[in-house]
């Protein structure tokens, strides 16, 4: 089941107090940056971040995004912007910046 356009369209609204998110559609789904850094994506209208250091503190459940993926954590808490930039900003400082 690929992500839906209104579930995709939803959370880029959602990631609004954050400045240079982009979004790339990928086979269905589609992978998020925050300034050039992927931090996650949305898969089966699901968000999913990459596991770090620095956002285990959220305790979010774990989740694949498809068959033979290294697991994720899932955001589920998606309504509320200001926590969910949190996570996004803090997954990101656990994540290597590419030159």
């Amino acid at each position: 089941m690929a992500t839906t356009k209104e579930y995709k369209d939803f959370v880029l609204e959602q990631l609004n107090l954050l400045d240079n998110i982009t979004c790339k559609p990928m086979m269905g789904e589609y992978l998020l940056y925050y300034n050039n850094i992927l931090f996650g994506g949305i898969y089966d209208d699901r968000l999913l971040v990459k596991i770090v250091d620095t956002n285990k503190k959220y305790d979010m459940n774990e989740q694949t995004p498809y068959e033979s993926a290294k697991p994720m954590y899932l955001v589920d808490d998606i309504d509320n912007k200001e926590f969910l930039k949190e996570i996004v900003i803090e997954t990101c400082k656990g994540l290597p910046i590419k030159k």
